[in-house]
Order: structure tokens, then sequence, then C-alpha cells
């Protein structure tokens, strides 16, 4: 079912990252118990997956409250990218990103995600028929470079190629990404961060909205790349420890936050586990993405425990849940 919403205007100062099995529409309901104001993305969804696949609902459904919302997009031909883009809109998505950082060799051989850095003209020419089809933001998140690409003059005639196009928003994974020599998961760790080059494209391009993404762990970190650029995304620290999202709403934002404790966050799920239950989901498609909720806390480690070697059993319903629930003392600190 495509929910029917009026789009919020976008906030992106935080963002939680775009990740392939993580950022279902599970995690992103979970998420919501513990932010209202960050912007949160899909998984990358590929044009031929939106294009072929049926039901379009595996793909594209969500939740209501989970907007603000966008969906990012992997593919590399104007006119699919167009088309999906025009389903996302009608779909009541609040942004459309284009995916030009993921490292993976199966992308690469359909030219999706990073290899896309090496053909700037290509992209531009993509993000111009985006924006022609639709009338929400279309962005695009990207590397500082991919293998043997100079970050600066390089990543500067990506920027201004596309920028040229009508893309007003960059995220920019201050990482390069080598394709050749680095596993993707080599990729999110091994190039080293370089923070100053995305805060210099930033000092060139005012007129641009930058974002900046790799390697934040903390809200204190966050504030001190807004001192540098328009926004911060946040990836693995936000699924791994889910309760720094707690602070996001208060401390970049200036409102409270929706949860007032881990328990209370947990248990502002229930309805909809219970409902995603009866529509025939698994309990542990939707708990794995809690595992890190009462991380470092008294009992959090038998909560994993108890939801890892249960949740996945045939029938495992709110019991389990629940159960998990009893053996972390509800007095645990915020």
């Amino acid at each position: 079912m495509k929910p029917d919403i009026s789009r919020p205007t976008l906030d992106r100062t935080f963002s939680v990252a775009p990740m392939m099995d993580w950022t279902t529409r599970d995690y992103r309901v979970f998420a919501r118990a513990l932010t209202r104001q960050a912007l949160l993305y899909t998984e990358m969804v590929t044009t031929g997956a939106i294009l072929h696949g049926r039901p379009r609902e595996r793909f594209l459904g969500y939740d209501k409250v989970e907007h603000p919302l966008a969906l990012q997009l992997g593919g590399s031909d104007p006119g699919e990218l167009a088309e999906c883009a025009a389903i996302a809109q009608e779909w009541g998505y609040d942004e459309v990103n284009l995916n030009v950082g993921c490292p993976s060799d199966r992308v690469q051989n359909n030219l999706i995600g990073a290899c896309l850095m090496g053909h700037p003209d290509k992209v531009a020419v993509a993000v111009a028929a985006m924006r022609e089809a639709v009338s929400i933001p279309v962005t695009v998140k990207c590397r500082i470079g991919i293998d043997d690409q100079d970050e600066d003059a390089d990543l500067e005639h990506f920027i201004t190629k596309v920028a040229d196009a009508g893309c007003e928003v960059f995220i920019v994974h201050a990482r390069k990404a080598w394709l050749q020599g680095l596993s993707p998961k080599e990729n999110r760790d091994v190039p080293p961060l370089n923070y100053p080059r995305v805060h210099r494209l930033k000092a060139n391009r005012p007129d641009l909205h930058i974002g900046i993404n790799g390697g934040i762990k903390s809200l204190t970190e966050c504030e001190a790349q807004l001192e540098h650029v328009d926004s911060v995304m946040v990836g693995r620290e936000a699924y791994q420890n889910p309760w720094l999202l707690a602070q996001v709403d208060e401390a970049l934002y200036g409102v409270p936050g929706p949860a007032q404790s881990r328990h209370a966050a947990a248990m502002t799920l229930r309805p909809y586990i219970q409902r995603r239950l009866e529509e025939g989901a698994k309990l542990n498609h939707m708990t794995r993405h809690l595992l890190g909720l009462f991380q470092g806390c008294p009992g959090g480690r038998k909560f994993r425990r108890h939801l890892s070697e249960n949740a996945h059993k045939e029938g495992a319903g709110l019991t389990v849940f629940d159960d998990a629930l009893g053996l972390v003392p509800d007095t645990v600190e915020p």
C-alpha cells in the first residue's frame, strides 16, 4: 500500500546512511522510535528491481512514520532512473538519491555505484533526466574519488559537471573507493578518511549543500563537522549503537526526542511488530535491528542472546520479544 502523506520540508542536518541489508523498513521504524528529525534513507534499490520486480511493495513499501524518507537508487541509464524517480515521487518519498559510492563488484559490472565517478558526464545526464521527471529533490551520494583519481582535480570536475546538470545536494563519503584491490568491506575502513577535502569542497562551492559521511561516531563529532559542512550522515554507528539516535533531536535540532528510555523505545514498537507478524513477517527480521539497543547496559548481553537464539524459530512472536526485554532492568539509565 502506498502511504498517502504530505511531504515535510527536508532538514538534512543529520541523516542515517543507506546500508544494504541494514536500513530496511523495519530498521527505519525502529529509528523513528528514537528520532523524529533525522532524515532516513532506504537501502539502495536498483532500477531493475523497481521496474521489473513484483510486487513493488517489496522494494518500495514503508510505514508512514518513516518520513522524512529518501529512496536511494542504483543505476546509470537516464531513462530508467527518470522513470524510477517518478515512481518514487508517486509512492510519496521525500527525496531520491543516486548512489555513486557503492564499491561492490556486482554493482560495478552493471555500471552502478562508485565506478560512476569515472563517468561524470553520464551522471550529469542521469541527474538532469531525473530532475526533469520529478519535483522532489534529486541528490547524489559519492566518494572523494576512485582508484588513481586525483582527489582535488577529479572530484572538482565531477561535482562541477553534476552540479551544472542541476544537482544541488551532494553527500560525500570522505574516503576514496579502491575498485581494484580492495573488497567492499575493506573499502569501508582501509582508505584513509580525508575530511579536510570535503571541507574544502564546501568552501569552494558555498552555493551547494555539501554533506559529509564516513567514520563519524558521536554527536560531538557531528557538531564539529557542522562547522565546516551543511550536514552529517552517520552509518554503522547509528546501526550498531542505535541509542545515539535518541540524542540527535535535542542536540542537533533543539527539540525533545521521542524516546524517554531504551525500554520505552522498544515498547513503542510492539504494535508495529504485531502488525508485521500478522502480515507474515518473521520476528527475527525485525528484532535483529534492536540487538544494539542495550549496548553497555546491565542485561544487554542477555537481551541480545535471547533474541539471537529464539527470534528465528518457527512461530516466534511477541512473547519472545517481551521475554528478552524482561532480561534488562527497566531502570536502565537512558
